[in-house]
């Protein structure tokens, strides 16, 4: 529910600029509910496959539409939850596995709102480049390149002499620039999409299969939440640092839906034990240090390398909520209360970061132009790529 800030704060880039962000951005990438966000925003209309379907406002009132279709209000959630891993832990009785749904939402709701925001798009449609984070944890479907002298009777492929059995990040990716340009997989939107917000704790893993158009084979995956390793800095050096030609300026601009991160006292730590580690009352402390680690981790060579390039537009929900009506740091509230509190935030973001955001719209106006102009820009660079090759 919290992409709803960054639809809020695109709807005012849109409205100061008088241009829709397919226009002005050449990659989109996120994970989870930026991947909802991208797929939309980078989606062709079916009247004008120049343009996309929709718009930033678009995404605006789909968040507000199906807030409470995809997360009914449940106050035993917690309780099932609970119970369910109790049951797991300890009493193994199968009934309870049914009864509790282990406190997960049902996915057909979401997945309903996403098929009729999607249709039957695939990914090699989207309008723009388009990154999509995602994780596999069905190792066994892993394919792995062979060490020289391998064969097929060896008990398991092993690539520098690792067993390549476990789950792995999974970028699903259209480029349609610059260097190393790779063969789309063929997998549906809906399902590239549904699989990065396959948030643990709220919604089971997605099963879907997906075609590499190399080798034409259907691999299987399951796959989970892609927020669990992406981050800006992973996105630039995982996803997107292979392909920009060598003589680009790249400029990167994060649209965050809130920090949630806070510090924890030891005594706090110490007193949480095993289970109290990874609990929603205790605002998940375990998780959002696996959130945010990778990112402070990469920091400081990201900023070496992007430099004044990368702009950020994010906001502390945790620092000052006690003289301010902020909104809930849960994901899975879309009380009509909370819809407004969201739409608030987003302006103070935009209001105590005037000058960036000044910044940023005028940047996004000139990619545009330059662009059209024949200046060299990113789409001019996949021209030379591909008169080259």
């Amino acid at each position: 529910m919290r992409g709803l800030i960054p639809a809020h704060l695109m709807t005012e880039i849109e409205h100061r600029t008088g241009l829709a962000m397919h226009e002005m951005v050449d990659v989109f990438c996120g994970p989870s509910t930026g991947a909802i966000l991208n797929s939309a925003l980078t989606l062709r209309h079916p009247d004008d496959p120049n343009k996309a379907k929709y718009k930033a406002r678009h995404m605006v009132r789909f968040y507000e539409r199906e807030g409470l279709r995809i997360f009914p209000p449940d106050r035993f959630r917690s309780f099932r939850g609970l119970i369910h891993d109790f049951n797991n832990r300890m009493m193994k009785i199968s009934q309870l596995n049914s009864i509790f749904r282990h406190g997960h939402y049902d996915p057909t709701n979401l997945g309903r709102a996403l098929k009729a925001l999607y249709g039957p798009a695939r990914l090699n449609d989207s309008l723009r480049s388009l990154i999509i984070p995602t994780y596999n944890i069905d190792g066994e479907q892993l394919v792995a390149a062979a060490e020289k002298d391998e064969n097929d009777d060896m008990p398991a492929p092993t690539k520098n002499n690792i067993m390549d059995t476990g789950g792995h990040a999974l970028w699903l990716k259209n480029m349609t620039f610059g260097r190393h340009l790779q063969t789309t997989p063929d997998i549906s939107l809906y399902n590239a999409v549904m699989s990065s917000c396959a948030a643990p704790t709220y919604f089971p893993c997605h099963h879907f299969t997906m075609r590499h158009p190399e080798s034409q084979r259907v691999h299987t995956y399951s796959a989970i939440d892609g927020s669990i390793f992406d981050n800006p800095c992973i996105s630039y050096h995982g996803a997107m640092r292979q392909h920009l030609p060598e003589d680009c300026e790249l400029a990167m601009i994060s649209l965050g839906t809130g920090q949630t991160n806070k510090s924890i006292k030891k005594e706090d730590w110490n007193r949480h034990g095993s289970l109290g580690y990874v609990d929603p009352v205790n605002d998940l402390p375990l998780i959002n240090i696996f959130f945010h680690a990778p990112e402070s981790a990469l920091l400081e060579s990201f900023a070496a390398e992007l430099g004044d390039n990368y702009y950020s537009l994010n906001k502390s929900l945790i620092f000052g909520r006690e003289d301010k009506e902020w909104p809930s740091s849960e994901i899975d509230n879309g009380a009509p209360e909370n819809l407004k509190r969201m739409r608030n935030f987003a302006h103070a973001i935009i209001e105590d970061n005037t000058k960036e955001f000044e910044e940023i719209c005028h940047l996004l106006v000139q990619n545009r132009d330059n662009n059209l102009s024949g200046k060299k820009g990113w789409f001019d660079f996949l021209k030379d790529d591909k008169n080259q090759s």
